[in-house]
């Protein structure tokens, strides 16, 4: 929530310097409003009052929208947002963040879908919302390039193609990321979404590491789930 105070001091000046230092903003952090102005001569007799209140912020939209969204659900959980150029990320903190995680990261992104809905309406500049808690984005990322390096060594070692489960655009951006640059499999999208899958392949003209014993059948698919 926005932070907001009313300082009295003799001039309206005074109280606009002595706000500032109490509430720990700048002046072009806060909205200045003058509630009474200081009367009689040199400004004795009366004093001026103002109310400071601190501006809202993209970021402090994203960290609303989600704290009363959590008491809305009974969730013991803080939303703390930090806003960068082009970006806003979002630390979810407390004891329910399990249930915000949800199954492989699903209810998190839909958290974060969400608030990116709310953020950006009616802005002109399209600002990308992370959201996280306990670490997870780069756990998850770690366990996806574990993933892709493993397949990668299958598909190289086998010839044989392996299809991934359905995951979200991100998730398939980091598995084309980490084998963009392999010398024997490269991946491929398919599918339409929310089903859309990785396929880890052999490049066209790579052997396989290791050939089949066998001369019968030609090379399958392998289908693997997380």
């Amino acid at each position: 929530m926005a932070k907001s105070i009313e300082v009295k001091a003799k001039t309206v000046d005074e109280a606009i310097l002595n706000g500032l230092s109490e509430i720990g903003l700048g002046i072009d952090q806060v909205d200045v409003e003058i509630l009474q102005e200081g009367k009689g001569f040199l400004g004795l007799g009366r004093s001026a009052v103002i109310r400071l209140t601190e501006k809202q912020t993209l970021a402090g939209d994203a960290e609303q929208f989600l704290n009363e969204l959590f008491e809305k659900m009974g969730v013991q959980a803080t939303a703390s947002a930090t806003e960068e150029e082009k970006s806003i990320k979002v630390d979810i903190a407390g004891d329910s963040t399990g249930i915000l995680i949800g199954r492989r990261g699903e209810t998190l992104d839909s958290l974060q879908y969400l608030t990116s809905l709310v953020v950006n309406k009616g802005t002109q500049e399209y600002k990308r919302i992370t959201l996280d808690t306990e670490n997870y984005r780069a756990k998850r990322e770690e366990t996806l390039v574990a993933l892709a390096n493993r397949i990668a060594a299958k598909v190289a070692r086998t010839g044989k193609r392996v299809v991934l489960e359905p995951m979200n655009p991100y998730e398939r951006r980091i598995l084309h990321a980490t084998l963009h640059n392999h010398d024997k499999v490269e991946t491929v999208s398919e599918g339409e979404e929310p089903f859309r899958r990785v396929v880890v392949r052999k490049k066209r003209g790579a052997e396989p590491e290791k050939k089949k014993q066998s001369s019968t059948g030609a090379l399958g698919t392998t289908s693997i789930q997380m």
